[in-house]
């Protein structure tokens, strides 16, 4: 064991109100899991954080602790927090590792899950363990949704999520690989072969455009495509981020380790602007990641961008307003979009009755209940792209509820 962790453990100064706990989206017990493991009890300590949140192994290592448990202890006050995280993702590690998956008595009832990222997994843990048998249907051939093919390895090593598929398995879920429901299964035969409620957790995966001339282009790609495979892409020696978010950063970072290229990240706004938190920009410079601010892409050409200087619009217009008789060019090998992406359209467009707001999203109400009967959905597909803990927070209030429709008959 790491004397680090130990150590961390120690300086948790078990407050009897835990700002740890109000800092975090899911209420982690931080001080009880760290009692049991000071206590030499850990599978407890595994426990209480897996049952809190079975995503635990993940958010230990992709939530913005910062602004969450971390920000909040009090210890960060005056000298630093107590690495929180470190911690939980020992003791979860080591919780998956040691603890079979047993299936709980069964209580007769099926459960369809669309989608295995966040909200998907989550919602399967949670009814298998009310003895629920669940069935989730992936569209790839391997479950995590966008923790496998949207968040890079050097954050999130993918053998944990095989791990979390093993429990699953363990627990009685049984995964259909390969199954994209709408084309040619839909909701009405899930319907018709027993299944009692049907929960959609597809996530976010149609890109979104820059609506430019040149986007067609060859050496032009999407930032959601990019990250699913990094390997099959031949990027060249110049390559050029438009992007401002978390995700732009993890496909700055992942070219530059797959390529070993020149990455620029061009933002249409001032430097204080970025939607990507702090700690993602700073690795990201940390990494030789460059910036090229205020600058809105016009066109895509075969040699690179043609860009515009921005300013500051005014209260009445566009919140960057483009200026005219700056252009230039960025020479570049090749061009990634990463403005943010929207659903999927093929459940909802074979379906009947379930409702969508104007971006696309599934429209729901605060438990997850959309607008046809016996139909659930949360995650990225109601809120749009979110991180991994809030799609646990919501989806356990919505498992709640399928629970309470299927066993109340309600």
């Amino acid at each position: 064991m790491s004397s680090h962790i130990v150590d961390e453990a120690k300086r948790c100064l078990q407050c009897k109100a835990p700002k740890c706990k109000e800092g975090c989206p899911v209420q982690t017990p931080v001080n009880a899991f760290i009692k049991a493991f000071l206590e030499e009890d850990i599978l407890t300590a595994g426990a209480m954080l897996f049952e809190n949140n079975p995503l635990s192994v993940v958010c230990s290592l992709v939530c913005p602790q910062e602004s969450q448990c971390e920000g909040h202890c009090v210890l960060g006050k005056k000298a630093g927090p107590v690495h929180i995280s470190d911690i939980e993702h020992y003791i979860s590690s080591y919780y998956l590792s040691h603890i079979e998956g047993r299936p709980s008595v069964g209580n007769g009832h099926k459960i369809a899950i669309i989608g295995s990222g966040p909200a998907g997994i989550t919602v399967a843990f949670l009814l298998a363990q009310k003895g629920f048998e669940v069935t989730i249907y992936e569209a790839h051939d391997l479950i995590g949704g966008v923790m496998r093919y949207g968040i890079p390895g050097f954050r999130l090593p993918k053998e944990l999520l095989e791990k979390l598929k093993e429990k699953l398995l363990g627990m009685g879920v049984k995964i259909r690989p390969n199954t994209l429901i709408g084309p040619t299964l839909t909701l009405d035969d899930l319907f018709r072969d027993g299944f009692k409620a049907v929960f959609i957790g597809t996530g976010v995966w149609k890109p979104r455009k820059l609506n430019v001339k040149g986007e067609s282009l060859g050496h032009v790609h999407y930032a959601i495509d990019y990250l699913k495979n990094p390997e099959v892409y031949t990027l060249g020696q110049r390559v050029v981020v438009i992007g401002a978010g978390n995700t732009a950063m993890d496909v700055a970072r992942t070219a530059l380790r797959k390529s070993r290229c020149q990455v620029t990240v061009v933002h249409i706004g001032d430097p204080g602007t970025m939607s990507a938190l702090p700690e993602e920009l700073e690795m990201a410079r940390m990494d030789g990641v460059k910036f090229l601010f205020n600058r809105s892409t016009v066109e895509i050409l075969d040699q690179g961008i043609k860009v515009r200087r921005t300013e500051r619009g005014g209260a009445e217009g566009p919140k960057w307003a483009v200026l005219e008789g700056t252009e230039e060019v960025m020479e570049a090998d090749s061009v990634i979009i990463a403005i943010s992406q929207g659903p999927r359209d093929h459940i909802v467009a074979s379906a009947k009755g379930i409702e969508r707001n104007p971006q696309g999203l599934c429209s729901t109400d605060e438990s997850g209940r959309t607008s046809r009967e016996g139909v659930f959905a949360s995650g990225d597909v109601v809120h749009g792209a979110r991180t991994v803990v809030e799609a646990v927070k919501v989806s356990k209030r919505v498992a709640l509820a399928i629970e309470e429709y299927v066993l109340g008959g309600r």
